[in-house]
This record gives C-alpha cells, structure tokens and sequence, in this order.
C-alpha cells in the first residue's frame, strides 16, 4: 500500500490549521500559505472550494488517495441511509484512525505505521492492513512487546485531546473499543469539512 512522503508541513500551512496533530505546529514557524504568494489567498471558483474539502478530508484521514475517497463512497451509496453519515463511518472507522483516536500514536501517520508493522491486534489477532474496518464491539490492542515503543508512550504521556465517545479505552492495558458506529457530528476532526459538499463532488468525479 502506497504511503504519503511529501511535505505534511506545506499541507497544513495551505489549510491554516496543524491538520495532523503535530506536537511542533508549524504554523507557529510560518503562518502563510506555501508558495511565492502565500501571504495573498485568492477568491477560488466553487469547483475550487469543493476541491479543497474533498483535499482537507483526504488529508485528514492520513493523505488518503482520492480512489480510496471514491471507494468509500460509492460503498456509503449502496445503502439507502443517510450518504454522508455512512461515508464518514466508512473513514472513520478505518483501524489506523481508531489506533490515532485511542492515543495510541502521536499522528495519523504515526498509527499508520503502526499498524503496517504489525503492532496493533484486533480481538487479539495481528493485523497489519490500515484500511481494515472496525466494527462496533471489537478490541483494539497494542502488543504486548510492543508496549514500551516510544511513540505510543510519547502519544499516552503527551495527547491533550479526549478520547471520542464513540471509543472506550484502558490506557494500563493498552487497549480499547469500539462501542457504537460514530454520528457524523461526534467526529472531532481538526478542521471543519463540509461533507455533503465532498460527497457531491465525489459524485460528479465518478
């Protein structure tokens, strides 16, 4: 699975917003946009707005890929239910995101790797896929050898952000839970992202 290697920092400058958690905003560096005109924000088009949701979300989410968006997409579609409640759900449960979540990584890249590397278990099995869905019940646990790695301390000793209540966690254990499908406005994202706005645009993109 393809990993995101560009400049993370540039990506939170141009959303004037530390997006993924950093513990050294680099806003406080450099508060403008990246580029030779930063400083100057132009009046964009409205495809440009929806654009930029749909880049906000992706980033969000640890730099997803805009198929991966689709795919997401297209399966909140296949139900008759609320579209962009689904949607989120589809995202939001993702296990690197749960891992991030539960403060057991620093940032969402950091519980990406994480989990790439065979650290995290689900009902007490290794799984090493990111994009794996959480479903409502399952434990999501460190590994035992894996307890004293210093970015999970770092994560538990550091994070000031609350658990979501969507999420149940023992943090002696190194472990927790999903106890209920989370509502969209249950979501802490870092930023705000008009999400009816994403799925339209997803929608003209398909």
């Amino acid at each position: 699975m393809s990993r995101h290697t560009g400049p993370r920092n540039r990506i939170a400058r141009r959303f004037g917003a530390n997006i993924f958690g950093r513990l050294r905003n680099p806003l406080l560096h450099k508060a403008n946009p990246p580029g030779a005109h930063g400083a100057k924000r132009k009046k964009k088009s409205d495809f440009g707005i929806q654009l930029d949701e749909q880049q906000k979300l992706r980033a969000l989410y640890g730099m997803l890929s805009k198929k991966q968006l689709v795919g997401y997409y297209q399966e909140a579609l296949r139900s008759p239910l609320n579209t962009p409640q689904l949607f989120m759900q589809e995202l939001e449960c993702r296990l690197d995101n749960i891992v991030y979540r539960l403060k057991f990584a620093p940032t969402i890249f950091a519980a990406q790797q994480l989990v790439s590397h065979g650290h995290v278990l689900v009902n007490g099995k290794k799984v090493d896929r990111r994009s794996f869905r959480v479903k409502p019940g399952m434990e999501i646990s460190i590994k035992a050898k894996s307890h004293q790695i210093p970015i999970v301390k770092q994560a538990l000793e550091s994070s000031q952000v609350a658990v979501p209540e969507y999420l149940s966690l023992d943090a002696t254990k190194l472990s927790g839970q999903l106890v209920v499908a989370p509502g969209i406005d249950q979501i802490p994202l870092a930023l705000p992202v008009n999400i009816p706005m994403v799925c339209e645009f997803l929608a003209y993109s398909t």
